[in-house]
């Protein structure tokens, strides 16, 4: 299923194409690169008002080129959270709109169990878009995890921005699956387990992951802090060359048998082209949820 995120007003994917985005963020312009889109650009006069273009080094990596002085960083809005925007070295801005959709969807799921106390465990969590998606819709805890203490401090960073300094939210730098098997020692489990694994990757003391070779493994370990009651299990995916068919046989064959009162829906998520009728696609989604 193909989930679209379309609700946003201080962002906009302005076109995408010839293996590039342009994109607005309030009121700042990037240009980046982005495998996906091999379609041609039809119109190149409107990517020539980018306020910055991230070029990518034959060496590796990549700058930005500022064509207009703007903030270091500034602040959008979806909704009712505040995030901190901020072109990174890495061609990042600290936040993936597309998750978007996820954000609504979990959001909506706690709401609706309002009178369950919901515990969150938020794996891989970047700069915390679905931690504070869960908390702002009421989770009674969320359990903030990522091995890079610099987007851990970001994550907090948003928090404030969105005024839920009130919530019970916990910020953890660690390496993601000694946190889940320390947590099992501990006889901790959550309703709710959100994970964003990249494809490659290193925990804080130099671990690896490889997402084709750890992802079995590491969910297993997740399923065994999964609460007997749980609500949903959200897998995000970027890994390319893998499809959302790849997720639905993961989730079919390691957490159906183990939480078989509950359902999978797997698909891909997408921004849509504000000037033209395109859509750009921004990597797949695989979710559990309890029938009720």
């Amino acid at each position: 299923m193909l989930k679209i995120a379309e609700e946003w007003t201080d962002y906009k994917l302005i076109d995408a194409g010839s293996g590039e985005k342009l994109e607005q963020w309030k009121n700042v312009i990037l240009r980046r690169p982005d495998p996906q889109a091999i379609w041609p650009v039809e119109d190149w006069r409107m990517w020539n008002k980018a306020d910055a273009v991230y070029h990518r080094s034959a060496k590796g990596g990549g700058s930005w080129e500022y064509r207009k002085q703007f903030p270091e960083s500034w602040t959008i809005s979806y909704k009712n959270l505040r995030f901190k925007v901020s072109p990174t070295g890495f061609k990042h801005t600290g936040l993936f709109p597309e998750q978007a959709v996820n954000w609504d969807w979990m959001g909506d799921l706690i709401r609706s169990h309002a009178d369950e106390e919901i515990r969150i465990l938020n794996l891989f969590a970047y700069t915390g878009g679905a931690t504070l998606a869960c908390a702002e819709a009421g989770a009674a805890e969320v359990v903030h995890v990522d091995a890079a203490k610099g987007m851990v401090e970001w994550a907090k960073e948003n928090r404030d921005l969105s005024r839920l300094q009130e919530k019970k939210i916990r910020f953890i730098v660690d390496d993601c699956l000694k946190f889940a098997e320390r947590e099992k020692r501990r006889g901790r489990t959550y309703h709710g387990i959100i994970m964003d694994p990249p494809s490659y990757g290193r925990g804080p003391k130099g671990e690896m992951w490889k997402f084709e070779k750890d992802i079995v493994p590491f969910l297993k370990s997740c399923l065994e802090i999964l609460d007997e009651h749980a609500l949903f299990v959200l897998i995000n995916g970027y890994t390319s060359g893998f499809s959302s068919i790849v997720l639905e046989g993961l989730m079919k064959t390691v957490i159906l048998p183990e939480h078989p009162d509950g359902r999978v829906e797997c698909g891909e998520v997408a921004l849509p082209a504000a000037s033209r009728d395109l859509l750009l696609p921004c990597g797949i989604y695989g979710r559990w949820q309890r029938n009720d």
